[in-house]
């Protein structure tokens, strides 16, 4: 797998944080230097309006006097305040003068009117910006675009107040320059911006390394375990999802070990289960083949029942790899499963004649399920064959058929020494036999449990084991009744 053109997560760490502290930077500068006198007038005229807005509201206050002193001296405005008689006369209701130089109290009548007439005809709000001229040595017009000088806000409102007096409103400030300020904050921006990028990239190396290390290190030890070496130990530290990831890899570095060795194992026992009956049928051929009247009917069925025993085992071992890759079919259909097996256990006729095994069918009624007659047959021939391989010196098997919960259950008893507590969740796994010295069955190749919960699961039934040791044990198979 090639990743030259992918960053590790320390780099992508260190990249966003970078990233992250940049923007942060970006922003400072655009709002405290190159935008600070736009957002600094700004708020000086919303502060003019709602101040304006806020006196109109009050106009017929008793106290209004009083109040529009208090928004002046709050805010640093001159107020004047007029009940219009007509478009020329005025009557004054408010006069506040809390700047040096105001406006509105050194200009002269026709200059206020005129600012009246701008406000009627724009719907009965005006604002008008001057500048300090320093040839004239006074404020002129101006259309509120320079920047670095003195400026001074006119803003007019005309409104009627409640008995429906038109009243003329003005409000004037002044908006000082903010050249100095923004020289100052440039400098400072400056210092900063370096400590903040040099102080970033330390903590974003910092925490980079701290984040990945952990990382990297399960990563190699991931590698080390590709290569087939389950001994590796994943540690578990860092942080919490870092932790459950290497215990996650632990437990599969353990189970992908005892899978191996079990799958060790199971090639161990399959070729000793392959080499005996072709061992057999290979003395016994060149038995008839060198020497004269050997070639007798009891030579060619043992020839025949050790091919038998070959295919039995190669079939087995395609059957479990089917059912387990989901690739065998499952044909349900109503099944009178107490008749099926009656059928199994004909097959085990010569068994009980010849060799003097006992096997016992206990039931109470028939019983019908939905499943598949041919794998339901199949799971029941490998716990019988099991139970005959491992029974005890009574060479007893007890089958029997039990009813409950609106399940049936088909229970499979032998005699023999029974398994051990610890290894009873393990019996039914791929590779993993109980009896390491591997004894040899006297029918079936010892896949048979793997195959029984393959075809369990595929059938939507349970299986399971009790044991005990030198009591014996007993395999089960349940299925749902048919409703």
């Amino acid at each position: 797998m090639k990743h030259k053109n992918k960053l590790s997560i320390k780099w992508k760490f260190f990249t966003y944080l970078m990233l992250f502290t940049m923007i942060i930077l970006i922003m400072l500068w655009l709002s405290q230097v190159v935008f600070l006198e736009t957002i600094y007038k700004s708020i000086k005229i919303n502060e003019i309006k709602t101040s304006a807005k806020n006196i109109a509201k009050h106009i017929d206050d008793e106290n209004i006097k009083e109040y529009a002193d208090m928004i002046g001296e709050q805010n640093e405005l001159c107020i004047i305040a007029l009940k219009m008689e007509n478009i020329n006369r005025g009557l004054e209701l408010v006069s506040v003068d809390k700047l040096n130089n105001c406006l509105l109290h050194n200009t002269d009548r026709r200059s206020k009117f005129f600012l009246y007439d701008l406000a009627v005809a724009n719907d009965g709000e005006y604002i008008q910006n001057y500048r300090y001229d320093q040839m004239r040595l006074g404020f002129i017009e101006s259309d509120g675009q320079q920047s670095g000088e003195f400026e001074s806000i006119i803003y007019t409102l005309v409104f009627q107040n409640n008995i429906d007096e038109e009243i003329f409103l003005m409000v004037n400030s002044v908006i000082s320059p903010v050249a100095a300020t923004v020289r100052t904050l440039y400098y400072q921006l400056i210092v900063i911006s370096i400590s903040v990028i040099i102080l970033a990239v330390i903590l974003t190396i910092f925490f980079s390394n701290r984040i990945s290390k952990p990382i990297r290190k399960i990563n190699d030890s991931a590698k080390i375990l590709a290569t087939g070496s389950y001994n590796v130990d994943f540690k578990a530290s860092g942080y919490k999802e870092v932790s459950e990831l290497a215990e996650t890899l632990n437990y599969a570095a353990d189970e992908l070990s005892k899978t191996d060795q079990m799958k060790t194992d199971l090639i161990a026992n399959i070729s000793h289960d392959l080499r005996t009956p072709l061992t057999m049928i290979v003395g016994y051929s060149e038995l008839m083949r060198d020497i004269p009247g050997e070639n007798i009917p009891e030579n060619i069925q043992t020839i025949i029942d050790e091919a038998k025993r070959l295919t039995s085992l190669v079939n087995d071992v395609l059957d479990i790899s089917k059912l387990q890759s989901g690739v065998g079919d499952f044909i349900s259909k109503p099944v009178n499963i107490t008749e099926t097996i009656k059928k199994a256990l004909l097959r085990y006729n010569k068994l009980t004649e010849q060799d003097g095994y006992t096997i016992d069918f206990e039931y109470a009624y028939d019983v019908t399920v939905n499943t598949d007659e041919t794998r339901i047959m199949q799971a029941l021939y490998n716990l019988i064959n099991n139970a005959v391989t491992y029974t005890g010196a009574d060479k007893r098997v007890t089958v029997a058929q039990t009813v409950k919960n609106g399940c049936v259950r088909i229970s499979v008893t032998d005699t023999g020494e029974g398994i051990e507590a610890d290894k009873l969740p393990l019996i039914w796994e791929r590779y993993y036999k109980v009896d390491k010295i591997h004894k040899r069955a006297s029918i079936g190749s010892g896949l048979g449990l793997s195959i029984v919960k393959s075809i369990m699961d595929m059938a939507g039934g349970n299986c399971g084991v009790e044991s005990k040791i030198g009591w014996g044990s007993t395999f089960w198979i349940e299925l749902p009744l048919r409703k």
